[in-house]
């Protein structure tokens, strides 16, 4: 579940100006948090209707990760000046919203699990967890990238986000097929 997440802090990292371990464990817990938390919300929608959830959950992340990644591919394309004043850290909303993206699939997963009698809080836990310890992680080798890449690497991190959209998109459309 936090491959999605991975793949997407690798590309906030690359974004950054040498991110520090601090920077890294701070994504990690944002994303950790909300990656948590969405399945538990998804259970108690899949205490009342699964099926919504399921309904639209690819589409709400398709949007807000194209919607990101082509902010970032735009940002990628600025001045020489501006591309030499990369941040040191994100925004916490621009995590939360790059978190809550990569996680809306989880809310599906928390339906699933409420329909089955699944230990949630457990399971949620297991998940947050995991997914700390992946952003953490991608955020380190998104800043060893970010060396490589230099200044393209937020045009690579925005390519990212809208490759995990499609592929989030692909492999609904796989399932209904």
């Amino acid at each position: 579940m936090s491959t999605d997440a991975f793949a997407a802090a690798v590309g906030k990292g690359a974004a950054l100006q040498r991110p520090q371990l601090k920077e890294a464990l701070r994504t990690g817990l944002i994303f950790g948090v909300i990656e948590a938390t969405t399945p538990v919300i998804g259970w108690g929608f899949g205490q009342v209707a699964a099926s919504y959830v399921e309904a639209w959950d690819h589409w709400i992340a398709f949007g807000l990760l194209v919607i990101l990644g082509l902010h970032m591919i735009v940002k990628s394309f600025s001045s020489d000046a501006e591309e030499e004043q990369k941040p040191n850290s994100h925004t916490f909303w621009g995590l939360a919203i790059t978190g809550f993206a990569t996680s809306i699939d989880a809310m599906a997963v928390g339906a699933s699990l409420a329909l089955i009698g699944a230990d949630i809080l457990t399971t949620a836990a297991a998940i947050g967890f995991s997914t700390f310890v992946m952003v953490t992680i991608g955020v380190m080798v998104g800043r060893g990238l970010g060396a490589i890449a230099g200044k393209r690497a937020e045009l690579i991190g925005g390519l990212v986000l809208i490759a995990i959209g499609g592929l989030i998109l692909y492999e609904h459309i796989g399932k209904a097929t």
